[in-house]
């Protein structure tokens, strides 16, 4: 058994990499700036020891090894006592593909938007056959309660991440799984503070691309036409194509509009009909692209498509926390503009006229940096009124931003006035959706409360 310390622990990713060192043994330490449901619960109920913040003394000198999430960087106190100390390091992607892989088929799932969706459907498809995967999402998943876990069988799901791997490892993470399917669910452009612009990004889709065997298969949305580029690069893997387009591959028909049932075909035969829980025709590409990967395996889809009736998804995924004063609250993890619109899309189809309130608390890299600013207002369409929370370290025009939006919209410095704006907007008959990748101070669970106490 090794002592093992996580620096940057409380990511979805890296949490997930502290499942799985603790169910292989090894004592487990971590810490972290930010820390927050669920992860941090995940944490606490695994018993892993959380240091907050970064200081030269996080790490114990007895550490036999730190694993060093992707938001550390040169300077941090942590990372600088850990080099000076000549301890020994790795990135989470690295220990993952050298501690964990081996011997595994891993199924990787890479894209701009779904990934985590897509491999919880995905990882469920292979439970429900009765495969035992293990996996790591980068959520915590509501069926099996944790993000990460070793598994009992030869499968091993990994959500597939192009963001870089660590501040010594510049690669994208999914470079280092080696799949043996890898699906290619979307491409835009993102990540604004590491990739300069699309074809960047699509170069290393091409690494991913290039390292699936022959004998392996490639799941591609044959919509995309990102995506046909990187496979124009050079493929030599054979590839399956999944869409609405009936000349594809795989295709999707949807039978109700809010994407709760569709009929998947496969190559012009009618394969079964979905009926679940999701909403939304991102939500059906991504399970159309989750039951090709599993037939990629030998699953017989016949057999399983049931099980989605019972799937539940992942926390912060347009996830309802409770309901009060006939007003439903939503807790949805959002951080690019196209993943905005198809999450009220889904939403919109579902209720119909009823007023939709967005509680939009913009905190990813690329929002941050203004790469998304031209296209936030028009993906809240949807919406008839947005509270955006306008940290004063955003650096886009907000003012701009909500001039642009088609219905009411509110600028506020604090979540408390936040909170305050909302329950004077809110009224029976609303669905309010928070829309964070971050912790959002609670806000969700807290405007509930704010709700129940009248």
């Amino acid at each position: 058994m090794s002592k093992i310390h996580i620096l940057g622990i409380a990511g979805t990713f890296m949490g997930g990499v502290a499942a799985l060192a603790r169910e292989l043994g090894h004592e487990v330490h971590g810490s972290d700036q930010a820390i927050y449901p669920p992860m941090s619960t995940q944490l606490e109920q695994l018993g892993i020891a959380l240091d907050p913040g970064y200081r030269a003394t996080s790490v114990a000198a007895d550490c036999d090894e730190v694993i060093v999430g992707n938001a550390l960087s040169r300077g941090n106190p942590a990372v600088e006592a850990v080099l000076d100390a000549g301890q020994r390091y790795i990135s989470g992607a690295q220990w993952l593909s050298e501690q964990v892989l081996p011997g595994r088929d891993t199924l990787a799932v890479a894209g701009t938007h779904g990934k985590t969706t897509t491999t919880t459907i995905l990882t469920w498809l292979l439970q429900a056959a009765g495969r035992e995967p293990g996996f790591l999402i980068g959520g915590v998943a509501e069926d099996f309660g944790v993000s990460a876990r070793l598994g009992g069988g030869r499968a091993f799901v990994v959500e597939a991440d192009e963001y870089d791997t660590a501040f010594f490892d510049k690669r994208s993470k999914f470079v280092h799984y080696r799949p043996l399917v890898a699906i290619l669910n979307n491409l835009e452009y993102d990540h604004a503070d590491i990739f300069p612009d699309v074809a960047a990004i699509q170069r290393q889709f091409h690494h991913l691309v290039r390292t699936v065997p022959a004998r392996g298969r490639l799941i591609v949305n044959g919509e995309d036409a990102y995506l046909a580029q990187v496979l124009a690069m050079g493929c030599w893997t054979p590839v399956e194509r999944f869409g609405f387009d009936p000349s594809l591959e795989w295709h999707a028909e949807l039978v109700n509009a809010d994407g709760s049932a569709f009929v998947v075909h496969h190559r012009g035969t009618r394969i079964g009909e979905v009926h679940w829980p999701l909403l939304g025709r991102h939500n059906v590409l991504n399970g159309l692209a989750a039951l090709a990967a599993a037939h990629a395996v030998g699953v017989e889809l016949s057999t399983v498509i049931p099980a989605l009736a019972r799937f539940r998804s992942v926390k912060r995924r347009l996830e309802v926390i409770g309901q009060a004063q006939d007003i439903t609250v939503y807790d949805d993890f959002a951080h690019h503009p196209t993943a905005i619109h198809t999450t009220l899309e889904g939403l919109r189809a579902k209720v119909g006229a009823a007023r939709i309130v967005v509680a939009m608390e913009p905190r990813s890299n690329s929002m941050r940096l203004g790469a998304h600013a031209e296209a936030l207002a028009p993906s809240l369409d949807l919406a008839d009124a947005v509270v955006f929370l306008h940290r004063p370290e955003l650096a886009w025009d907000a003012a701009g931003v909500i001039a642009a939006v088609r219905g009411q919209a509110h600028a506020v410095p604090d979540t408390d006035a936040l909170l305050a704006r909302l329950g004077g907007i809110a009224a029976p008959g609303d669905h309010v959706v928070f829309m964070s990748n971050g912790g959002f101070d609670g806000a969700p669970r807290r405007f509930l409360a704010q709700l129940q106490q009248g």
